[in-house]
């Protein structure tokens, strides 16, 4: 089902080509409801070509058009701008089509190979708050390309591999030989004596070096080991990806190990390697530093090894050679930006990379920061862990809900508390543009009003309960728009697949949460303008509320949220 968007943008083009006889695209965007519904901008831009008034440019253009009864009002504004008002009965007849649409109104997109890399802990390490973004943004965005039918891989590209296993090992077999119940904690505590051991002490660290020779050479006590070091991290990470309803494929950077000296092999037959004081380094063009020397891309250390650049390189490789990606998205801080630039240039360069056949995107995102303005920490200091920061947002949204659920059971408030809370954490981060820091508020976002999770929420329970009270059938057919408040309501359901589309393109999830925000005003206003159990209205007014849960619950699935039928 196309968009209106698409609708108006298609029928300007054929008035331009008209009216000039010449192929033209046509500047359609949404605008201000006081001007109309939408508006063309493209006179002003055409006059100049044509060298003449854009206001009469304007006025040939609305000559030429055939809109088929789709507008109660064509007028031009200012210096040639075109206002679009689209007639009720036409904006009836859309809702009627998007009620049974599947993607309900989003047009169809080819079936792609899409592959998302994100979350990406350290084995050995809990997940953080520094992980909630990539996570939460990541399945996002995994959420939305899954909707529109597309084969969607998602990764979890975790630290599994390198120097800091051999130190781990090394003190493990020293100092923990027996390694009975170890649990992440453990680990945790280890891995920081460990680190100490390996900064001070020079014979620890020739063994610890020495353990990760065994590992890299398959020395079956030492992967025994970091099988063990990685099944205790897997089921950590496991607990907190189950409370955020997150699914993702674990392949660590030992996936790719087995790849790296040929990565590195291919990179030199094809002249693009240059050994930079012993390191094997690619230089590409237009990447500098401020002194304006070129930076190095490394693929192999001076003493032989490979590191995090060389993996990189692997993946992107295996990503589109033996996954056939259609598109590769990386969620990432804003940190690495600069990184995957280089390493998509490096591609490129090498021959992998096509950006006409595989679109390559880096996903970076801002801090969490605490109310202080700094990154967000415990009282103590430390990096707060995400476990505890889930938990204590459903005991808070527990407190919240019990003070407005006083007949609720513990059950009923137990359940509720975990779905809100959860929400609330998800909601927060997602309707915040991504590339900005943002503050972490336990009471902001438990908010029952605002652009809050539970807003949201709230009117959607708020049209089940009318539905359960008025108790009638919904018949699509009955659907007729009249009001003003049901026309900017019908309006704004219409422009789902608008905002569908503006994500796939640019992925900001906040797009489609401040949709979602706007849409649940929207309803309020409709249904404090419109009554509708016992009108003549009813019927309609009926179907254009189930609507409104309709696209409310999908895209809140597509943000990864849950919806409730009480609170």
């Amino acid at each position: 089902m196309e968009t209106i968007l698409i609708f108006l943008q298609r029928e300007a083009n054929r008035a331009v080509e008209r009216a000039f006889g010449m192929t033209e695209e046509a500047e359609i965007a949404p605008c201000p409801e006081a001007f109309g519904h939408y508006q063309c901008n493209s006179a002003p831009r055409l006059a100049k070509v044509l060298k003449t008034n854009p206001r009469a440019v304007a006025e040939k253009i609305v000559g030429a058009l055939e809109l088929k009864g789709a507008c109660s009002k064509v007028e031009i504004a200012g210096p040639g701008f075109i206002n679009f008002t689209l007639a009720p009965e036409f904006l009836s007849k859309e809702l009627q089509k998007q009620f049974s649409d599947p993607l309900l109104g989003m047009p169809r997109h080819k079936k792609q190979k899409i592959v998302v890399d994100f979350s990406s802990p350290n084995v050995a390490k809990e997940l953080h708050v520094g992980h909630i973004r990539s996570t939460i943004i990541g399945d996002c965005l995994c959420r939305l390309f899954e909707f529109l039918g597309s084969d969607v891989l998602r990764l979890n590209h975790v630290g599994d591999w390198g120097t800091q296993f051999g130190m781990l090992i090394a003190y493990m077999k020293e100092f923990a030989p027996e390694k009975k119940d170890v649990g992440l904690d453990s680990l945790m505590n280890w891995y920081r004596a460990a680190k100490k051991c390996f900064d001070a002490d020079p014979d620890f660290q020739k063994r610890a070096q020495g353990e990760v020779v065994k590992l890299q050479s398959g020395d079956p006590e030492a992967l025994k080991a970091w099988k063990l070091i990685c099944e205790v991290s897997r089921k950590g990470f496991q607990e907190i990806y189950d409370l955020l309803g997150v699914k993702i494929i674990e392949r660590g950077e030992s996936f790719y190990n087995p790849m790296l000296p040929s990565v590195v092999k291919e990179l030199e037959e094809k002249g693009l390697i240059t050994v930079s004081n012993g390191a094997k380094c690619l230089f590409l063009e237009g990447f500098k530093n401020r002194e304006g020397e070129m930076l190095p891309l490394m693929v192999q250390k001076s003493d032989g090894g490979f590191n995090y650049d060389t993996t990189d390189m692997a993946a992107i490789r295996q990503r589109i050679f033996e996954e056939k990606a259609d598109r590769i998205i990386y969620v990432t801080d804003n940190g690495q930006a600069l990184h995957f630039q280089m390493i998509f240039a490096a591609a490129e360069k090498a021959g992998w990379l096509d950006r006409k056949k595989v679109q390559v995107d880096h996903v970076g995102f801002g801090l969490v920061l605490g109310l202080d303005g700094k990154k967000f920490k415990t009282r103590s200091g430390d990096t707060e862990k995400l476990i505890d920061l889930l938990t204590e947002a459903i005991d808070q949204a527990r407190a919240v809900l019990q003070e407005k659920m006083p007949d609720a059971s513990s059950a009923e408030l137990g359940s509720l508390a975990k779905i809100i809370g959860i929400d609330a954490v998800k909601y927060s981060d997602l309707s915040t543009h991504r590339t900005k820091d943002y503050t972490f508020s336990y009471e902001k976002m438990l908010r029952f009003e605002g652009n809050t999770a539970v807003f949201l929420l709230y009117a959607y329970v708020r049209i089940n309960g009318i539905k359960r009270k008025v108790g009638a059938e919904i018949d699509v057919e009955q659907l007729n728009i009249q009001h003003s408040a049901e026309v900017a309501l019908a309006l704004h359901i219409r422009r789902f697949g608008e905002i569908l589309e503006s994500v796939v393109r640019d992925l900001f999830p906040n797009r489609l949460a401040e949709y979602l925000y706007e849409l649940s005003d929207k309803f309020n206003a409709f249904y404090r303008d419109c009554r509708i159990e016992g009108t003549p209205e009813q019927a309609s007014r009926l179907v254009l509320s189930e609507l409104t849960a309709k696209v409310l619950k999908q895209g809140l699935e597509i943000l990864g949220l849950e919806t409730v039928e009480r609170m």
